[in-house]
């Protein structure tokens, strides 16, 4: 049996019966005024952060949704938008877009704004997905890519990017980790389908993004996970996993690379407005200016002494120098 097939089965009986917390955290639910998530949805929420941010669904976005779960986040981002197929979730299992069915006929009882017809569910592959070239402005997946090994993981990536109109963004929520994990982990299909031993060191996640051609990336949010001790799991060390909430922007490359954010803020304290020449970039005095790893490099190679350039934070939400 695949690491895929058995990735499968594990996703059936979670649909069959639904397992709170079967594989990640659980998250605060959105309180938006007028939404209400059924209970079965909460139960169901098999992610380990969350993909909707208010300022990503402004102007009635095209959104896709890969690896639907109990439907929560379908709701959500359908919140935004409101209009008959706005929101499509692709599946591979028959099972769990069944149960999201269901789950949408009760949120249609809760929720006098919602219609199931806000949400088109399809039965596909995120290595192979169901939708036409640059077609969508927002797509989403939440602790699905980690799962993946590392060439099933290119090509789930490189599909984002086709359906992605240009400029559009994918938002992610995935399991990281900064230690090296031995191969009696790696190797483990199941531990991998529970979205613990495919967790990559954030840097390489990062490459994956950037590789596939995403020019801007934004680490949103890095929070406590796992951990994967020596007494229940084999390993002779304990290990801790994150997750992290990161957007990937379908800008074009820029010839010197990518602008990744990582939370790196400049703050200058001198007696008049620095202007970069090089890079139109205008630091005020005391005005804190998030700046992406490029721009903190460029920056800390003057050498000055009237600029203060902060660690990375790995929390990003905008208003940055690119």
């Amino acid at each position: 049996m695949s690491y895929l097939e058995t990735t499968h089965n594990v996703y059936k009986e979670a649909a069959l019966t639904p397992d709170v917390g079967l594989c990640c955290t659980t998250n605060p639910v959105w309180e938006l005024p007028g939404l209400k998530i059924p209970k079965i949805m909460q139960e169901m929420n098999y992610g380990c952060g969350s993909t909707v941010h208010a300022r990503d669904l402004t102007n009635n976005p095209k959104m896709l949704y890969v690896g639907v779960g109990g439907g929560m986040e379908l709701l959500q981002l359908a919140y935004f938008n409101r209009q008959k197929e706005g929101v499509i979730g692709v599946d591979v299992v028959d099972e769990m877009l069944e149960a999201s069915r269901k789950n949408f006929i009760e949120a249609e009882k809760l929720n006098p704004w919602f219609k199931k017809e806000f949400v088109t569910l399809k039965k596909g592959n995120a290595l192979n997905l169901p939708v036409p070239d640059n077609s969508i402005d927002v797509a989403a997946q939440n602790c699905l890519f980690n799962i993946f090994k590392s060439e099933d993981l290119k090509k789930a990536i490189a599909e984002m990017y086709r359906v992605l109109k240009p400029h559009g963004r994918l938002v992610m929520s995935d399991p990281t980790c900064e230690q090296p994990m031995n191969d009696a982990l790696r190797n483990d299909d199941r531990l991998r389908a529970l979205c613990l031993s495919g967790s990559l060191p954030i840097a390489e996640y990062v490459k994956m993004l950037t590789d596939a051609g995403f020019g801007t990336i934004e680490i949103r949010a890095r929070k406590p996970y796992r951990v994967l001790a020596p007494k229940h799991y084999a390993t002779d060390k304990l290990i801790y996993i994150e997750s992290i909430e990161v957007a990937a922007i379908k800008d074009p490359m820029p010839e010197d690379g990518p602008c990744i954010f990582t939370g790196k803020t400049a703050i200058y304290f001198g007696d008049n407005p620095f202007v970069d020449d090089k890079k139109g970039h205008i630091l005020l005095q005391n005005q804190p200016l998030a700046i992406c790893e490029k721009t903190a490099a460029a920056l800390a190679s003057l050498n000055r002494d009237d600029i203060f350039i902060s660690e990375s934070t790995y929390h990003y939400d905008g208003g940055g120098c690119c």
